[in-house]
């Protein structure tokens, strides 16, 4: 039996990237998981079907966030497949690569509904369905502490808020046992930063430059600091931000 055996996660933006494999490892650690989907279905049923392999169990919800209602929604298909959540893991996000000067209001609102809004509101009307004892994961990002990225601005500052709401909100649930914890990734090799890695000769190279440990992270390095803070091992860990960066020095 795996460590998480019994329970049952949640993982927004779970059909690809940094949340396939925080879904396929908490998945591999017995729990049941549930692959959250934007607009990439058959992404998500690849990932359940990974998970399934494996000899876990996963089901798909597929709702858009960051428009009115998302969160509602995603409970409402959530509560279809499962009765209860113990562990909660905030992945989905859109990125924002743009000088200030070109940064326009609906985009700005665009990036922060989704970052920051839908994460908030879906604690807010989850917290019900989370399990005493439960853990709340919220992925952040390096650019909110240890990384200056001047064209990400806006991206930085939804991840920075939801390292306040992460903080805030270990201390709304800790009297239920329930930690919350960002866990904050560096450059990861994803679809997301193909064209930075892979789009010139010395993309690999010029990122891994930024990383202490002189590398480029993948999935997996992410997804086992999020298992760890999912077990039990990661009980006494609440109101945290976890460096996953690989050492930014940037």
């Amino acid at each position: 039996m795996g460590v998480l055996a019994g329970r049952t996660a949640l993982v927004t933006g779970a059909s690809r990237g940094i949340g396939r494999g925080i879904a396929e490892r908490l998945g591999r650690d017995g729990a049941r998981v549930a692959v959250h989907f934007g607009r990439n279905e058959q992404a998500a049923k690849e990932t359940v079907a990974a998970i399934e392999a494996a000899g876990g169990s996963a089901f798909a919800i597929g709702v858009e966030l960051g428009r009115p209602g998302d969160a509602a929604a995603l409970w409402e298909a959530f509560d279809r497949h499962a009765d209860g959540l113990d562990i909660l893991v905030n992945n989905a996000g859109i990125g924002n690569t743009r000088p200030l000067a070109e940064i326009g209001e609906e985009e700005y609102d665009r990036v922060f509904a989704v970052n920051v809004k839908a994460p908030f509101f879906l604690v807010k009307q989850g917290a019900t369905r989370l399990r005493d004892g439960g853990r709340v994961i919220n992925i952040s990002s390096g650019l909110a502490r240890t990384a200056v990225m001047p064209d990400n601005m806006a991206y930085a500052m939804t991840k920075g808020a939801l390292d306040v709401f992460s903080r805030d909100l270990s201390k709304v649930l800790g009297a239920r046992g329930i930690t919350v914890n960002s866990v904050a990734p560096g450059i990861v090799d994803t679809d997301n930063t193909a064209a930075l890695l892979h789009g010139s000769p010395d993309g690999w190279a010029k990122a891994a430059a930024y990383s202490a440990l002189g590398g480029v992270g993948r999935p997996a390095d992410v997804a086992d600091v999020v298992a760890f803070l999912a077990s039990d091992a990661g009980r006494w860990v609440t109101g945290s931000w976890v460096d996953a960066t690989g050492g930014s020095l940037v």
